[in-house]
């Protein structure tokens, strides 16, 4: 008798509620996968950005108001000139500035050298972009560490330059 009435009890369940489908979605895989790949971009995001490494010098000047994007030349420490991002000779340099400002001569254009190079390098390269017709160029260099408006330190006798490359 215990065995018939349990038969018929487990019988009577098995068709209608043994495998169910299950109407909602779980969302939490879902929320797993996107918070990894949040945290993915945000910390690869800063490393994406391109250019040429140069380490700018340090002043006090306020930044520039910008009304349109200014090209840039950048001269690194081994004295290689870059227009933008592209490496270019100097020769050459007023030629492609001209092909990309669209001979646009009052186009911004801003000069960021190395603070380990020659000034002569730069100088030259401003006074090439000058000769071909460029009327407002610029020299780009970094704020000092206390920010615009701080001192800048007091220096009585340039440090000897131990291991320097040369």
């Amino acid at each position: 008798m215990a065995m018939s009435g349990l038969g018929a009890r487990s019988g009577g369940i098995g068709k209608r509620g043994r495998y169910r489908p299950l109407a909602e979605i779980n969302v939490t895989p879902l929320v797993d996968v996107m918070l990894v790949l949040l945290i993915i971009f945000m910390v690869t995001a800063p490393l994406m950005t391109s250019g040429v490494s140069v380490d700018l010098p340090k002043t006090d000047a306020k930044p520039l108001n910008s009304d349109s994007t200014p090209l840039t030349v950048s001269i690194d420490a081994q004295g290689k000139i870059f227009l933008q991002n592209q490496a270019v000779e100097l020769p050459e340099l007023v030629a492609k500035l001209q092909a990309i400002a669209k001979g646009d001569a009052t186009r911004r254009i801003f000069v960021r050298g190395d603070k380990d190079i020659s000034y002569g390098l730069v100088v030259q390269v401003m006074a090439t972009i000058a000769q071909g017709g460029f009327t407002k160029v610029a020299l780009l260099a970094q704020p000092p560490a206390g920010g615009p408006g701080a001192p800048a330190p007091a220096t009585a006798a340039p440090a000897p330059a131990a291991g320097k490359r040369g």
